[in-house]
């Protein structure tokens, strides 16, 4: 008998669940793991792009090096492209400026966030 993973995209939570888990993973990173799931199902099933792209960018601002909600965001910020075929100015310096940090040194931001670059480039045709 042979047992299998499985892997389910995490849901969507309502904003107030998202922010809140969100804050508390930047405040203190044993709660990574829930903020991680909470960004996900945000950038794969929330219909409003502001808030998506918001917290995207909050996270990937404000987690600390090495954490790895910074590759997270980036990859977020690439499934925000390819759902919703836009991403402010910010947005899309923020993807480069991660993917930049984690070809440096992928102890500073994993490879998740040249991953999303590329989401980013192709779903948004840049260069």
């Amino acid at each position: 008998m042979h047992s299998y993973l499985s892997f389910q995209n995490p849901p969507v939570l309502p904003h107030d669940v998202v922010i809140e888990t969100l804050e508390r993973a930047l405040g203190d990173r044993a709660h990574e793991p829930e903020a991680a799931d909470a960004l996900v199902g945000c950038a794969l099933n929330d219909d409003d792009r502001e808030f998506v792209e918001h917290w995207c960018v909050q996270v990937g601002t404000r987690a600390a090096s090495g954490s790895p909600l910074l590759g997270l965001a980036g990859l977020c910020l690439g499934h925000t492209a390819r759902r919703f075929g836009y991403l402010s100015d910010g947005a899309v310096a923020l993807t480069h400026s991660l993917a930049a940090r984690a070809e440096v040194d992928l102890s500073d931001v994993d490879g998740r966030a040249l991953d999303g670059l590329d989401d980013v480039r192709g779903f948004l045709r840049l260069g």
